[in-house]
């Protein structure tokens, strides 16, 4: 029997109305694995492949055919947007069943939840923090929700296999599956998954089943690249950029799968009429590319940071109005409130409205938004998983994935020291599409961890849901959990010494454990659910409008910048943490906190190889190729393709390691810490991780034999962490006794193993 006969049969009438004409490869792979097997499914496939209803066509079949008598599914996502997406298609895909939908999260409405808790069945859809939210304050009504539970389905697999909150969610999963006595079947969803096999092993840990990974046939596509850069340049050259944007007669595409260039795929129309008034001030040429390219299609352009969503934003809303032309800009961040991000959503569906949203990552999961026909890329991501969920956010409805870079920087001046010659963001932005392009390489999940603030999330977590519990209960229940594999019962007895006397948990008269009063004051705090890093934030009202979210607000009679306008901040409460303002107009930066990226050394090894190839990349367009050309010519010049370690002057040096983010800071410590004193070295400044400059008295030859010397020495981690230092990297690290925190640092984040091999690899040749 084939997949489309075993599915039920709304579903059967699902894809007739749709008109269908197949099944797609992976809805007939998941639909094999989910009927005839009892094991765990990993579907790895292209953005837009179809995987959410390859996974969800069996198993609604299986909860209509056999009822549950609780929640039968429960869909996990990273994302409220990617939940509110798929509530829709699901609630539509089951509007003849008497499965019913439910979602779960801090948007959703309170009413549907008291529903859900009365009459508990279909499938339930949540976002990590709810998820622990909902197993500390309903955790006695846990069994009767899940008794029946089946599936799990964990989608944008790949969004949780690097930090904290991967880890948080499979606790989560384990702890559910314990407390309501079920095994659930887990069911993983990614388009950029790096290492599958080891993606697969960890989705079975601990529940007891095997992970079965479909080989689905290679799909050829083609992709529209392209890749342009500019200076940040005056107002004239602006307009410059501006024009010629609008002019171009035609766009070099590259397509992936047969590397030709291909030209002239379609004429850009050319306005009719052009505004006389002065551009923008201060203008960006980039921006003025951007709102050329965007008119007349919808579009979204990505940015690595909410100040520059927000800088963005405002800049192309002032193109608009200089160009006398309606605001066809939105914009969606993390920051802004619920309506105003729903709104552009529900805007970007709209197919008769021709709109470009500037956005963060959080439009580049999963969700549909209609049928985009551009993505832009201001800058380059800081990996090639996120490049490729933001190019899938395109190629729907038909149309190829297309992509446009847009890279920036600042001009060097004629004395600039070499590292400020090079034009690291799009050497970054290169690298990222030919390792792909060439090895399908995408960043490999980090698993290995000693994650102690993880640790004390769930420790407190636990003890909130089961109140008292003696040591070696507490302990059975959360060191058996998998993301604390690597934690020593040792290591777990300093911690709850620790929180004893911090106060964060409380012995009892009769030796349990319990929540402590300083404990009580981070769990009442609705931010306890997440454990990813993040600022303390002001609520921004205007009226009776909320507006969003913003850290470290300014006095009364400032301006702040947030959802793509300017306000003047009327009053703050500080005690509420509101503050009131009115719309006014002008540009102002935005601050949100900082925004750290982790790159990966395979990344920066491909960025050196671009610096020594002659190879011409054919989705570049002229700007760039002129820069990369000079950009080569600079490097092979100045001799940093020949060694890493350039003088540039007397006793100033710089070292280029071309190292991933964690093993540039442990060759960075190890520089400091080891061999310092011995160098001569003084005033070492890093730009991490492209390179570090720094005084030395000794010369090269020596530089690289005390780098080898100590690098040889089998040194412990911990060496490396300076005396006194607490590197707080987590949420909760303030939490946890400093010399955890020291030991997560050396052993979970500094790389040394990686750095020690490329120091090593430093020969007495050091022409490499």
């Amino acid at each position: 029997m084939n997949a489309f006969d075993r599915y039920a049969p709304f579903i059967q009438e699902y894809i007739y109305r749709a008109g269908w004409q197949s099944l797609r490869p992976v809805q007939v792979a998941a639909a094999d694995a989910i009927f005839n097997t009892e094991d765990n499914v990993l579907l790895s496939a292209s953005t837009a492949s179809g995987k959410t209803e390859a996974a969800f066509f069996p198993i609604l079949t299986l909860l209509e055919e056999e009822p549950p008598g609780s929640v039968g599914a429960i869909y996990i996502a990273p994302l409220k947007a990617l939940i509110n997406d798929q509530y829709q298609r699901m609630t539509d895909l089951c509007a003849d069943t008497d499965i019913k939908i439910w979602r779960w999260h801090g948007d959703a409405p309170q009413s549907q939840k008291a529903k859900l808790l009365k009459n508990p069945c279909g499938v339930l859809q949540i976002t990590p923090e709810s998820l622990e939210a909902l197993m500390i304050h309903k955790h006695a009504a846990i069994p009767k929700l899940f008794h029946g539970l089946r599936f799990v389905v964990i989608d944008e697999v790949h969004s949780l296999l690097r930090g904290d909150r991967g880890g948080q969610t499979l606790c989560l999963i384990e702890r559910l599956s314990d407390l309501a006595g079920v095994q659930p079947r887990r069911i993983g969803l990614s388009a950029t998954i790096g290492d599958i096999e080891e993606t697969g092993r960890y989705l079975s840990v601990g529940s007891g089943r095997q992970t079965v990974i479909p080989q689905l046939p290679a799909q050829k596509s083609t992709w529209h690249l392209s890749m342009e850069h500019f200076y940040a340049m005056d107002t004239q050259a602006a307009e410059n950029a501006e024009q010629a944007a609008e002019l171009s007669l035609y766009q070099d595409f590259y397509a992936l799968d047969d590397p030709k260039t291909v030209q002239n795929p379609g004429q850009e129309p050319v306005p009719e009429e052009r505004a006389t008034d002065a551009p923008p001030k201060h203008a960006d040429p980039a921006y003025g590319y951007m709102f050329a390219h965007t008119r007349g299609k919808k579009c979204l352009i990505f940015v690595n940071s909410r100040e520059e969503c927000e800088a963005v934003t405002t800049s192309l809303r002032q193109y608009c109005e200089w160009k006398h032309e309606p605001d066809r800009f939105l914009i969606h961040h993390g920051n802004l409130s619920a309506a105003f991000r729903e709104t552009a959503e529900e805007m970007m569906k709209d197919e008769e409205q021709i709109l470009t949203t500037v956005t963060t990552a959080t439009l580049e999961l999963g969700i549909d938004i209609g049928k985009l026909e551009r993505a832009f890329q201001l800058d380059a991501p800081f990996t090639v998983s996120s490049f490729l969920q933001r190019m899938g956010r395109t190629g729907r409805r038909g149309l190829p994935p297309e992509m446009w870079f847009v890279m920036r920087e600042e001009e060097p001046e004629a004395r600039a020291m070499l590292p400020s010659t090079v034009p690291w963001k799009l050497l970054q932005g290169i690298a990222l599409v030919q390792l792909y392009a060439e090895e399908k390489w995408v960043e490999p999940p980090k698993l290995d961890r000693l994650p102690f603030s993880l640790l004390y999330h769930q420790t407190l977590s636990t003890l909130a849901a089961c109140g008292e519990l003696l040591p070696n209960q507490l302990a059975g229940r959360v060191l058996k959990l998998q993301p604390f594999h690597r934690i020593s019962q040792d290591d777990y007895r300093i911690l709850l010494r620790h929180l004893i006397d911090t106060e964060h948990i409380q012995r009892t008269e009769r030796g349990g454990l319990i929540v402590g009063l300083a404990g009580e004051r981070v769990l009442n705090n609705y931010k306890f659910y997440a454990v990813f890093q993040d600022s303390e934030e002001f609520t921004v009202r205007s009226q009776s409008q909320e507006i969003g979210t913003i850290v470290q607000p300014p006095p009364a009679g400032e301006k702040i910048a947030i959802a793509g306008h300017v306000w003047v901040v009327d009053e703050v409460d500080f005690e509420r943490h509101i503050v009131y303002c009115t719309m006014v107009k002008g540009k102002v930066p935005a601050y949100f906190g900082d925004c750290p990226g982790d790159i990966q050394t395979h990344i920066l090894e491909r960025m050196r190889r671009v610096l020594q190839e002659e190879l011409q990349y054919p989705y570049l367009r002229k700007n760039a190729v002129a820069r990369l050309t000079l950009a080569r010519h600079t490097a092979g010049n100045s001799g940093l393709l020949g060694s890493p370690l350039i003088c540039l002057g007397g006793e100033m040096w710089a070292l280029f390691p071309w190292l991933g983010n964690y093993a540039f800071l442990a060759m960075e410590r190890l520089i400091k810490v080891k061999c310092a004193q011995q160098l001569g070295i003084s005033g070492l400044s890093p730009s991490r991780p492209y390179f570090m400059t720094f005084k030395m008295k000794a010369s090269a030859e020596q530089f690289f034999a005390v780098l080898r010397e100590q690098a040889a020495i089998d040194f412990d981690p911990m060496d490396l962490v300076y005396p006194d230092e607490i590197p707080l990297f987590e949420k909760y690290d303030e939490y946890v006794p400093a010399e955890l925190v020291r030991k997560g640092f050396a052993y979970g984040i500094l790389n040394t193993e990686e750095m020690r091999r490329r120091v090593l690899d430093w020969t007495g040749d050091i022409s490499q």
